[in-house]
C-alpha cells in the first residue's frame, strides 16, 4: 500500500523508478505479490479509478485524501484481478488497513465502496475467467 500511496504522491516518476528506489535506497524487500499488486495497480490504474469513480457518487479519486485513494486502489485491484482472494477477505483487509492509516470517517467510506464494486467485481472476475488466454474471447464480450 506504501509503495501505490508513494507512486501517485510522486507523480512525475515512473513506476519502475519508484518500486526500484525502495528496494535500494530503503532496503525495503518486496514479496512478489506485493510486487504483483504495485505493477497491476499502476497498470490498471485509470479503470480502478473509474470504477472507483462510479462507485462513490460524486466523489472522483482526485477529491480523496491520497492514503485513501491509495487503500482504495489497491483493494479494488484485488477485487477485480485477484480471483484466488475472496471477495469478503478483500473488503475486511481493506477496512483494518484503512483504520491504521486513514482518519475515523475513512474505514466506513472504503467499505461502502469496495462493497458497492463487490458484484461488479464477481462478474468481472467470473467473464475474465471464461476469457479464452489466446485472446479469442475478452471481457466486454
Amino acid at each position: 500500500m506504501s509503495l501505490i500511496f508513494e507512486r501517485f504522491a510522486r507523480a512525475g516518476e515512473g513506476a519502475d523508478e519508484i518500486f526500484s528506489e525502495s528496494l535500494s535506497v530503503r532496503g525495503e524487500k518486496v514479496s512478489e505479490y506485493a510486487r504483483r499488486l504495485y505493477f497491476g495497480v499502476c497498470e490498471n490504474v485509470s479503470f480502478l479509478d473509474m470504477k472507483i469513480g462510479s462507485a462513490s457518487r460524486g466523489w472522483s479519486v482526485s477529491r480523496m485524501s491520497q492514503i485513501t485513494a491509495a487503500i482504495l486502489r489497491l483493494f479494488a485491484y484485488e477485487l477485480y484481478f485477484d480471483g484466488d482472494m475472496p471477495i469478503r477477505v478483500v473488503i475486511n483487509e481493506a477496512v483494518e488497513i484503512t483504520k491504521r492509516y486513514d482518519d475515523d470517517g475513512a474505514p466506513a467510506f472504503v467499505n461502502g465502496i469496495l462493497g458497492k464494486l463487490s458484484d461488479d467485481a464477481e462478474t468481472f472476475r467470473r467473464k475474465s475467467a471464461n476469457t479464452e488466454p489466446d485472446g479469442v474471447g475478452s471481457v466486454a464480450d
